[in-house]
């Protein structure tokens, strides 16, 4: 009897894995390798922008970035917004996460709801806060308002003291729900029996805690702060549809000011080059935080 095999293209019965490696390869190398390489072209090449001709400069460009205030200042902002972030996020995760992690009827649904902000897409969460920000209708500005705690001459989003909390908001709206998840699932992977010798030893729900439940979860508090970390950094949706790097640059991160360089002046290399140093620092203190906290993949 003939195997049914036979009739395949060779490659399809090949186990070689190559031939199924090749068409997700080709995808990272089109929309990965290449983009990344073509950026760091475009860095080493200086652009004249009244005769649009190109040179090749590698140090030029690293050079006026070095020395451009407008990049020290977005790095100092970007630095500020990320921290003050992943603070809060990772704060009320762990605790919304001790609150969740019951069997009780109907937690089970609270938990399935955590996941709901986290299928919007960022740049319709801007524009939600944006509305619920304005100073005639929003919803949280009047809120305000009423509690005497912001002056309706003062609106959130157009004064420099307050813009880069509203953003801050929306993005811990938006992301804690993901450090309850991930809190969640260590909290329901620890093992019973050290809770149970520390309640015959006495121990407090507040010992337990701090003495039992920190130290087990500290590998996935660690890989929760990463990945999170990581996107913080590299934060643009939100700026970019609530204030456009406003009032003035109060509000302006790393990856928001490379996004105004390339859309509204349509320098490229410039632009690439900061997007790059943006990688390269990424990149660098990733690494050493997993060197410094042993995480692993």
């Amino acid at each position: 009897m003939t195997s049914p095999r036979l009739w395949l293209p060779r490659w399809l019965t090949s186990e070689h894995p190559f031939p199924w490696l090749f068409p997700v390869t080709s995808l990272l190398v089109v929309f990965g390798l290449y983009p990344l390489l073509f950026s760091l072209w475009l860095s080493f090449v200086k652009r004249n922008p009244a005769t649009r001709k190109e040179s090749f400069q590698p140090s030029w460009n690293w050079n006026k970035m070095f020395a451009d205030d407008r990049v020290w200042d977005a790095v100092q902002i970007t630095l500020t917004y990320a921290v003050i972030a992943l603070i809060l996020q990772l704060v009320l995760g762990l605790l919304i996460a001790l609150l969740l992690d019951s069997d009780r009827k109907g937690f089970g649904v609270l938990r399935a709801l955590m996941t709901l902000p986290l299928v919007v897409p960022p740049a319709v969460t801007g524009m939600m806060f944006l509305l619920m920000y304005d100073s005639s209708f929003g919803v949280i500005s009047n809120a305000l308002y009423s509690l005497n705690l912001l002056s309706p001459d003062t609106p959130i989003l157009g004064s420099g003291s307050t813009a880069l909390w509203g953003v801050i908001v929306a993005d811990v709206w938006q992301w804690t729900p993901f450090m309850v998840l991930i809190m969640l699932a260590g909290l329901r992977a620890l093992p019973k029996e050290p809770y149970e010798a520390a309640s015959i030893d006495g121990a407090s729900s507040l010992q337990s805690f701090f003495f039992l439940t920190l130290p087990m979860m500290s590998k996935i508090i660690a890989l929760a702060v990463l990945i999170r970390g990581i996107d913080l950094f590299r934060i643009f949706d939100y700026v970019k549809v609530m204030t456009d790097s406003g009032p003035g640059t109060a509000t302006e991160t790393l990856t928001a000011y490379a996004g105004t360089i390339y859309f509204k002046s349509a320098n490229f290399n410039y632009a690439s080059t900061i997007a790059l140093a943006t990688l390269i620092v990424v990149l660098l203190t990733a690494s050493l935080f997993m060197k410094i906290f042993k995480v692993r993949f």
